[in-house]
Order: C-alpha cells, then sequence, then structure tokens
C-alpha cells in the first residue's frame, strides 16, 4: 500500500476547534493509527505526519476520537501552538502504542506516555498535515517528558534525495551534520518559553542507532497488539476503531 491510496477529508476550518483531517480509503473513512500498516513489503515503514516542517501548530492524531482524524491539540479551551516552528516534519508512526502500565528499565524506569511512537522527518520537504509517507527510521532519542518515556524516532523519507545515503545514524551526522543535536535541543527546550521546566533524556542524552530504534517500534507494535486483543486493558479511553 503507498501513500497515494489513501485520501483525506477535512472537517470545519483551519485553526478551529473544530478543525479535523479524517482519512480515507475509496469510499471508506478509515483511522490513520489503526488501518495504516506499519510495515511495508520494501523494508520502510509508514508514518503519518501531523505537523509539517517550519511551522507550529500543535496538531495530533486524536486517540480518544473515532476514526482517530488529526485534531489541534487544545489546553484550557485554546488551542496549542509551539512557541516557534518546529524544523523538521513531524508524526506518528502507525499500530504502535506507548504502553503506560510499560516499566522501561533501560530508560530510568519510565513508564510509555499512552501515544503512538513520534517521528521527527529531516528530509528536504515540507509534507502537509494527514500525508503518508514511507520512512527509513535511523536513529532515536529516548525523551523524558513530564516524568513519562516519550521516544522520538529520527527517520527520513523514503523519496528524499538523501535517503539512499542514510542508512544508520552515524549517517545522520555526515549527511545533515548538527541535525541531530539540533531535534535533542528543540525538543528538550520547547517548554521553557511557557515557564515549563526543560524536557529530558535517557540512555544518556544517547541517539540510539537503527537496529535499538527498530527495536523500539517492534515492542511498541506488539504492545499496541495487546491492545487491540484486550490482552492489555484500555483504561485510558482510547479509541480502537
Amino acid at each position: 500500500m503507498t501513500s497515494a491510496a489513501y485520501g483525506k477529508k477535512d472537517t470545519g476550518s483551519f485553526p478551529s476547534v473544530e478543525y479535523r483531517i479524517f482519512f480515507t480509503e475509496g469510499a471508506k473513512t478509515i483511522s490513520p493509527w489503526h488501518d495504516v500498516p506499519l510495515y511495508n513489503g520494501d523494508g520502510t515503514l509508514n508514518a503519518i505526519i501531523e505537523i509539517p516542517k517550519e511551522s507550529k501548530a500543535k496538531m495530533e492524531v486524536a486517540t480518544d476520537e473515532p476514526s482517530t482524524p488529526i485534531k489541534q491539540d487544545i489546553k484550557k479551551g485554546n488551542l496549542r501552538d509551539y512557541p516557534y516552528n518546529i524544523n523538521w516534519n513531524y508524526g506518528m508512526i502507525p499500530r504502535t502504542w506507548e504502553d503506560p502500565k510499560h516499566k522501561n528499565d533501560e530508560v530510568e524506569g519510565m513508564f510509555g506516555d499512552n501515544d503512538p511512537v513520534d517521528i521527527v522527518e529531516i528530509g528536504e520537504k515540507a509534507h502537509p498535515m494527514g500525508t503518508v509517507i514511507k520512512i527509513k527510521a535511523l536513529g532515536c532519542l529516548a525523551m523524558i517528558d513530564d516524568g513519562e518515556l516519550d521516544w522520538k524516532v529520527v527517520c527520513i523519507d523514503a523519496s528524499d534525495p538523501k535517503a539512499a545515503l542514510c542508512n544508520d545514524v552515524e549517517d545522520v551526522e555526515k549527511h545533515f551534520p548538527g541535525t541531530i543535536d539540533a531535534i535533542r535541543t528543540w525538543f528538550r527546550d520547547y517548554k521553557i518559553p511557557d515557564g515549563k521546566p526543560a524536557n529530558g533524556y535517557g540512555l544518556n542524552d544517547e541517539c540510539m542507532n537503527k537496529e535499538y530504534t527498530m527495536k523500539v517500534i517492534a515492542e511498541t507494535h506488539e504492545f499496541y497488539n495487546n491492545l487491540m486483543r484486550g490482552i492489555r486493558e484500555n483504561t485510558e479511553e482510547l479509541s480502537l476503531k
């Protein structure tokens, strides 16, 4: 299945609390979290772009709404923006879930943040909200946000001109020098302008390699499968359809 197989249907006006991007496959409304596959036959993964690079509206897949459309995050009745533009495409990996009841002993005993795994896509193109792209996972950061584990997978669009050159974390530094440090700093500090403390990182602040990253993705995919099978009780009011 390629990204061209999926359509989008907007409701409401952007920006507004009513605005939603629904995903479609043919005439059917589908969930980007549940119905887009994680793995592709060519070794790539699928990712859903929530926030295009060089924008700041805090868009997210609504895991608690039927069909899990993309919406803008709301806090105290107000639409949320980042304090400054995010410099990369940002999104999520379908059919993954960071289990809030799983204690990760490698990352300071942190529990998952109850969301799909996030991606930071470093390619040259700004992808529109709701785009489904094929990615190559290259590394990951174990971000700790409000005492919860919030993985950030560093990846590249498989169709990017530099994608063939990037196969692991060391290639990011070679072909995108300074990018990993910039990602680490951006996500550490973005809450500070709002008077909140900086985020932290486990694993000695290291961006782990591709092998480690693929294990994280496989583990969170299994957590997701356990949620969908009812092995893990859905106590978080998540929409499973």
